[in-house]
């Protein structure tokens, strides 16, 4: 098992990307390239990133300094949860609302009202449930 967002954790992430044509394939076709953090809210600096390159993820590991396009936070256990139960359109836009997920970095409502964007994205939540998390 590995640490949630840990280098390990996020190598494993990049595997399952790059395994989900509905993610890797569906962004490749919208030209995606980001640099992607994540991390937890009270922290000062995102744990993990990952670098995506016409949609597939060419990088990932522990945050190593560069300067993220996506930041995103959340509380642990929000993270958790979302990776075991998923999250749809409706409960990542009730997660944005009430504060649970925090963008640092990116536009989120932009990215939410483009569904090139938004499916795949809500898609790569799932793809998190797939790796085992101390």
């Amino acid at each position: 098992m590995a640490e949630l967002f840990s280098d390990e954790w996020m190598k494993a992430l990049k595997d399952a990307w790059n395994a989900e044509p509905e993610v890797k394939d569906k962004l490749a076709e919208i030209g995606f390239d980001s640099v992607i953090a994540c991390g937890f809210k009270d922290e000062d600096q995102p744990r993990g990133i990952f670098k995506v390159v016409n949609g597939e993820c060419v990088e990932a590991g522990s945050y190593d300094g560069s300067g993220p396009n996506w930041d995103m936070r959340a509380k642990p256990d929000d993270w958790k949860k979302w990776a075991r139960s998923g999250i749809g359109m409706t409960g990542l836009g009730t997660a944005f609302a009430m504060g649970k997920l925090k963008f640092l970095k990116g536009d989120f409502k932009s990215m939410i009202k483009d569904p090139r964007m938004a499916g795949p994205f809500v898609k790569s939540f799932a793809l998190m449930g797939k790796i085992d998390t101390d």
